[in-house]
C-alpha cells in the first residue's frame, strides 16, 4: 500500500475557483493528442520526487503536476489546490472518463490527491512515496479511494 497525501490547503485562491482559457489551447477533446501530451509529461517528469507545495523538478506535489501541466501543455490556468480544482469544471461518471480529466482521490481522513487521466485506468500523479508516476484506478488502493472526476471543457 502507498502513502499518499497531497491535498494542500488553498491559500491565496479566491472563495470561487475559475478556470482562465488561453486563446491558443489544446481541444481536450482531442484524446490522442492529449495522451500524447501526458505520456510526454510523465516522461519529462518520471524521476522527481513528491515535495509537499513544489513546484519545480526538485519536488513536486499531485496538485502543483495538475496546474503546470494544464498551463504549461494544455494553456488552460486552473486552482492550484486539490481542493479547488476538485470544484472546476464539469462532473464526469468514472465509466465516462478521457485523457486530460481530473481524478481524485480521498486518501485519509481529510486528505485529498489529484492526478490527470490517460486511458484505460492509468493516470498521471505524483505519489508522496514514489514521485511522479502512472499509476491504474483499477488497483484495489485506488478503486477503493477513488472520489470524483472533473472534465474542463
Amino acid at each position: 500500500m502507498l502513502l499518499i497525501s497531497c491535498s494542500s490547503s488553498p491559500r491565496y485562491e479566491s472563495k470561487r475557483p475559475s478556470v482562465k482559457m488561453a486563446e491558443k489551447r489544446v481541444d481536450l477533446n482531442d484524446t490522442g493528442k492529449v495522451k500524447t501530451i501526458l505520456n510526454q509529461q510523465y516522461a519529462d517528469w518520471r524521476y522527481v520526487k513528491h515535495r509537499m507545495g513544489g513546484m519545480s523538478k526538485k519536488g513536486i506535489d499531485c496538485s502543483g503536476l495538475v496546474y503546470k501541466t494544464y498551463r504549461s501543455k494544455f494553456g488552460i490556468d486552473v486552482p492550484r489546490s486539490t481542493e479547488y480544482q476538485s470544484q472546476v469544471g464539469q462532473s464526469v461518471k468514472k465509466s465516462q472518463l478521457k485523457a486530460g480529466d481530473m481524478v481524485f482521490f480521498k486518501t485519509g481522513f481529510n486528505a485529498r490527491h489529484v492526478g490527470m487521466y490517460i486511458d484505460k485506468g492509468d493516470f498521471l500523479h505524483v505519489s508522496s512515496s514514489k514521485g511522479v508516476m502512472i499509476s491504474n484506478m483499477k488497483d484495489p488502493y485506488w478503486d477503493d479511494a477513488y472520489w470524483k472526476s472533473r472534465r474542463l471543457q
